[in-house]
């Protein structure tokens, strides 16, 4: 490490699978983007049994990984290294978050983090005086608040919760992971997400409505956790899990894909899905719902098209031609690779450490 090299702890959801949760790609692509800066990292991660069975990054290269399942031994064993880090980060929806951003609080002598990756949720949860990560006594104890969503919540969260200081920070896209590849384009739509019952009306509408008008074509869904009694069209294939490794296969292979907000970041806006920017990476044409700060990270009709009701996906299906949704989706191509890469992310985290250090 060179001296400005900073040693960094991440203490998150999860980073070895990427199972039901966005929460692995988006630290794969930091750790990797910081790895590349020249940067320490260790990321811990609670042992959990539904990813312990469905890990598809048991080890990285670009990071150590601790795995644990009792936290007070890791209060023994690792607060040495919290006290010694330059940078401590504590994620959203980690095991006893409260407890854990509390030891860290009160230890860490670098600078302490706390990286929302579900802001809008978070606040929800918070209002109905649910704790179950993260508190407001908390939240202006760290010396910084990265924020999956951007926009006015920002200003909520320093002058409302008193964060002391609140910043805008989205996921991000590994280009050596995400890149288009020459294959058949053999559906004509696709998506992929976990199950949400906020979610599930949207995909009806946007994408299984089109579906049934549409049976000669071809299109599938990916995901986990979707209740048996769905009745998916004869022409959507369904496939419970598909590995990072395989995404740009997934992306690639289809002439548009769908992405659908949840209702908590509709409120808020400003919070983009990594999965925008993975299709966009991959050369896929994406189609979106609306919502609040949309513009602000890609511009409609000639970066992304905006979806509101069926109507609106049968006529990209019908009138927009190949070449049309080509230059859409180079336009997003290019805008990913100049602002939404691993490595732009990376910096820009050590931008934040370096203002408040």
């Amino acid at each position: 490490m060179s001296e400005n090299s900073l040693n960094i702890m991440i203490f998150g959801l999860s980073i070895t699978s990427s199972w039901g949760n966005g929460h692995a790609t988006t630290y794969r692509s930091l750790v990797k983007g910081l790895w590349h800066l020249g940067h320490k990292v260790t990321f811990l991660e609670k042992d959990q049994p539904w990813y312990a069975s469905n890990r598809d990054m048991p080890e990285s290269g670009h990071c150590r990984i601790i795995l644990y399942n009792d936290f007070a031994q890791i209060m023994r064993e690792m607060a040495k290294e919290v006290q010694k880090a330059d940078l401590v980060i504590v994620g959203s929806f980690v095991d006893n978050g409260i407890e854990v951003g509390s030891w860290i609080l009160d230890l860490a002598n670098g600078i302490t983090a706390f990286y929302d990756i579900d802001t809008p949720v978070t606040l929800a949860k918070m209002a109905a005086g649910d704790y179950q990560y993260l508190s407001p006594s908390l939240i202006p104890r760290y010396d910084l608040y990265l924020s999956f969503t951007g926009g006015p919540v920002l200003e909520e969260l320093e002058d409302e919760y008193h964060a002391k200081t609140a910043r805008q920070f989205f996921c991000s896209v590994d280009s050596d992971l995400y890149s288009p590849c020459m294959i058949s384009r053999d559906y004509e739509l696709g998506y992929m997400g976990t199950f949400s019952p906020d979610r599930q009306d949207k995909l009806d509408k946007l994408m299984l409505t089109p579906a049934r008008s549409h049976d000669q074509k071809r299109f599938i869904v990916a995901g986990p956790q979707y209740p048996e009694d769905i009745q998916w069209p004869a022409n959507v294939e369904r496939v419970v899990h598909i590995p990072p490794g395989r995404h740009s296969q997934f992306y690639c292979s289809q002439k548009m894909t769908l992405n659908i907000t949840r209702t908590d970041m509709i409120k808020l806006g400003h919070s983009p899905s990594v999965r925008m920017f993975e299709a966009a990476a991959c050369c896929t044409p994406v189609i979106t719902d609306y919502w609040p700060g949309l513009e602000m990270i890609f511009e409609p009709e000639k970066e992304i098209l905006v979806a509101n009701d069926s109507d609106d996906v049968q006529r990209y299906m019908t009138e927009m031609t190949a070449a049309s949704l080509e230059k859409i989706a180079a336009n997003a191509l290019a805008k990913v690779i100049k602002h939404h890469n691993s490595t732009q992310r990376a910096g820009q985290l050590i931008d934040y450490y370096r203002q408040i250090a």
